[in-house]
């Protein structure tokens, strides 16, 4: 649906008629203006993900990278499964690390309990260059019970995207492949990093993928400046 064809927003929360106990008429307004502004964001996600699945195709994948699985060898064919789409998500967690990014921790947590969900329409793999003797360890440290880990054994898929630092460390990093009539592309990566982040705020992509963060923003107290999640408490 075009933007043009829409409901202006503020005739939307006309109808809304949201009310509660003890309310007064200048946290109404406040609210209601609010609000106008959250359906234009709804809007704009929308939009932003129109563009997204409207891509050309990118770059194909001409190597064969492998790893090593829970069920052993994998290459990157066998990442895809029976899925046309594959998710990658590069974990923090090299062998040079003493223990894992507490943020990518937090992230994978949340999105633990949804793999069952989100490998109905595509694959998900969870890549990262510890042995996965190591990786399988915290999972069963965590309480993972779904995530699909994988050992990058090489290296070679982490330095090609974008999974290491210029000088050799560990970086997170989010992609999206596809298999297409026999071809294996890439789709989309997350591109948001230090460069394109605004003054006083962390590097993070739009949407946000941890749902740490989107309950944290409805809150008086939000994200915070100087405060992140931890591996234990």
């Amino acid at each position: 649906m075009t933007g043009s064809s829409l409901i202006p927003a503020v005739e939307l929360v006309k109808k809304a008629g949201f009310r509660y106990p003890n309310e007064s008429s200048e946290y109404r307004q406040a609210r209601n203006a609010l609000l106008v502004e959250e359906i234009e964001l709804r809007r704009q996600i929308e939009r932003v993900a129109e563009l997204r699945r409207a891509l050309p195709d990118g770059g194909e994948v001409t190597k064969d990278y492998d790893f090593i699985g829970e069920k052993g060898l994998v290459n990157f064919a066998g990442l895809f499964g029976d899925k046309q789409t594959l998710v990658v998500y590069s974990y923090m967690y090299g062998p040079q690390r003493e223990k894992p990014c507490p943020m990518c921790t937090s992230l994978l947590s949340a999105w633990d309990g949804e793999v069952p969900d989100i490998t109905q329409r595509v694959a998900l793999a969870v890549v990262a260059r510890s042995p996965i003797e190591r990786l399988v360890a915290f999972k069963k440290q965590r309480g993972w019970h779904y995530l699909p880990l994988f050992s990058d054994t090489s290296g070679a898929f982490s330095r090609d995207y974008h999974g290491l630092t210029k000088d050799g460390g560990d970086d997170a990093a989010f992609n999206v492949f596809t298999r297409r009539s026999g071809k294996i592309r890439h789709f989309w990566s997350g591109e948001m990093d230090g460069s394109t982040a605004d003054p006083g705020q962390d590097p993070r992509g739009a949407p946000d993928l941890m749902p740490l963060w989107t309950v944290l923003d409805v809150t008086p107290e939000g994200r915070g400046t100087d405060w992140y999640p931890k591996l234990n408490y």
